[in-house]
């Protein structure tokens, strides 16, 4: 099995939020590079600040950071900014971030060679932070960037806070640059029905992992209290994994409780969301929405979507686009502004740049796909497309029976069973496209030269693999669709009545999707040398059609039972 490739992001955060023009031509210059792909510019006025996530390969990625750097310090001059969020330059933090195909230790050497450039071609002092720190008081953030820009001329002149890369003095332009190297992190804000900054920070204290400083006697301005060591004492808060402060926020009127969520695996986004609508609550406010600054990944929307399904007693079996849509109406995720799911989740961003398959055409124009002189797509992947229609259906009684009136009791049994066939419809779907391109893989082994005896050689092993897969294929969508029998033969039996004749369809659909997939494994099977292996996926597409006709005979007389016909 092939390596995946080498992904990385960059989520590098400009100290500029205002100037249209400025902001572009940071972006444009990140885009510029080949290879990478701009994901995401998301500008704030109060903050003065604009959050730009990109993806892709890593030395793309490197030289997509250090060219927005670049013009950053040409445009950007930290002398005359001022924002409500903390910063210390121009390019205030660049964090890397592994998506796939590389690992965190290869992500720190990465910052640690774009921090050197950094400091050797721009002159702007660098402090390396998160996995990539050298010294370990250097791994916070918010450690390194103490003081802000103002505190810069101390600091850099300060032996313990030399920069680990460039001059160490007062570049009063460009401030200074903290780069590193972590995890995925989710900026989040919550919005409260107040003006108070002070009252948002209240929150902040109550929900973030740091929590508070403990104080003798007035917890407001008593003496802070110290441990037998003669260090202070923290009373921690609520989350794990989340760093948070209050600010207003004049261009929307109300203060936020704004958290670096850095472990969704501790704290989920609609933990957070909760927690800060509790301590709100507590002191008299009321959390009133919320935004996402930058991505966000999809596991943490359908997280967060079910958890509000659960708390309707709602299937969890709905399609993808309706999970997420719960998320944002319950988080309130849209109050500030339109809140798109195509722009903001980072898979879906991805997707939106990557070639359309099959399945992302229309009907009529996967129908006029089919109907073309090209071979492929054709009764492979129809049939696939046949097993996903057969799980869509059995999921639509599903949900049917889970939302029908009087059967509330039922509502988790019928939702675990709409899960069940929306997986399946996800793993058929998949197979839709995977069944073009092994036939597509048929077509271009066969072009291969065979010239003399070595290039035959390698036509004859390319293609006997290449059929080998246009088995292969076909006979995962027999399997995937007979799995679902299952599902339709209970939502014909006790789903909601009124629905029993679509679980029927759903029946024949997945005695079409077997019979038509049992054919291409034949057809495919016997345009190659017949191995043992072969012959035995062709047996067991044969016991599988057998199954399949088994299982509409007995579908329709349970649903004429059912109703009487």
């Amino acid at each position: 099995m092939s390596q995946s490739p080498a992904l990385l992001e960059c989520v590098p955060n400009f100290s500029e939020g205002r100037d249209a023009a400025v902001i572009d031509r940071i972006a444009k210059a990140i885009d510029a590079v080949d290879g990478v792909r701009l994901l995401d510019v998301d500008p704030g006025s109060s903050t003065h600040r604009t959050v730009v996530t990109f993806v892709g390969e890593p030395q793309a990625v490197l030289e997509g950071a250090f060219r927005g750097m670049a013009v950053a310090a040409e445009l950007i001059d930290m002398r005359r900014h001022h924002g409500e969020h903390p910063r210390m330059g121009a390019t205030d933090v660049c964090p890397l971030v592994p998506i796939s195909g590389i690992n965190m230790a290869e992500v720190a050497a990465l910052a640690r060679e774009l921090g050197e450039r950094v400091g050797r071609e721009l002159g702007i002092p660098v402090y390396l932070y998160g996995a990539a720190a050298a010294k370990p008081e250097r791994r916070q953030l918010d450690a390194v960037r103490a003081g802000e820009y103002e505190g810069l001329p101390a600091r850099v002149a300060d032996p313990a806070w030399r920069p680990d890369f460039g001059p160490a003095r007062f570049n009063a332009r460009s401030g200074a640059t903290a780069i590193g190297a972590r995890d995925f992190l989710v900026a989040y804000n919550v919005n409260l029905n107040t003006r108070s900054s002070r009252r948002a920070f209240a929150v902040a204290y109550d929900i973030r992992e740091q929590g508070r400083l403990k104080r003798e006697g007035n917890p407001l301005t008593g003496p802070i209290a110290r441990d037998a060591a003669g260090d202070e004492v923290w009373i921690p808060g609520r989350l794990k994994g989340v760093k948070a402060v209050g600010w207003f926020i004049p261009e929307y009127g109300v203060a936020q409780v704004s958290m670096n969520i850095t472990d969704l695996g501790s704290t989920a986004l609609h933990e957070a969301f909760e927690a800060c609508r509790d301590a709100a609550r507590d002191r008299g406010m009321r959390a009133t929405g919320s935004e996402l600054v930058g991505l966000v990944p999809l596991a943490a929307m359908l997280a967060a979507g079910r958890h509000y399904l659960c708390q309707q007693q709602r299937s969890l079996g709905v399609p993808e686009s309706e999970v997420v849509q719960m998320a944002v109406k319950s988080m309130g995720l849209d109050e500030l502004g339109p809140f798109d799911p195509q722009k903001k989740i980072i898979e879906y961003r991805m997707q939106a740049a990557a070639p359309v398959g099959l399945t992302g055409l229309s009907l009529r124009d996967f129908s006029a796909a089919v109907a073309a002189e090209d071979p492929a797509p054709g009764g492979g992947s129809v049939a696939a497309t046949l097993g996903a229609l057969a799980a869509a259906l059995g999921t639509m009684v599903a949900n049917v029976s889970a939302n029908k009136r009087g059967w509330d009791d039922r509502w988790a049994e019928f939702s675990a069973w709409a899960e069940v066939g929306q997986q399946a419809r996800s793993r058929l779907l998949a197979l839709v496209d995977e069944d073009s391109q092994a036939f597509d893989a048929v077509l271009a082994a066969n072009r291969l030269p065979a010239g003399n005896d070595m290039q035959r050689d390698v036509r004859a092993a390319a293609v006997a693999e290449a059929f080998h897969k246009a088995v292969a294929v076909p006979l995962q969508v027999m399997r995937e669709t007979m799995a679902l029998a299952e599902l339709l033969l209970t939502m014909a039996e006790v789903g909601a009545p009124d629905a029993a004749s679509d679980a029927l369809v759903g029946a024949l659909c997945l005695r079409a999707a077997v019979r038509g997939a049992g054919a291409n494994v034949r057809i495919n099977a016997g345009q190659t040398v017949m191995t043992p292996q072969l012959q035995t996926m062709v047996d067991e597409a044969t016991r599988l059609e057998a199954a399949a006709e088994a299982i509409e005979s007995t579908m329709a007389a349970t649903v004429a039972k059912r109703l009487s016909i």
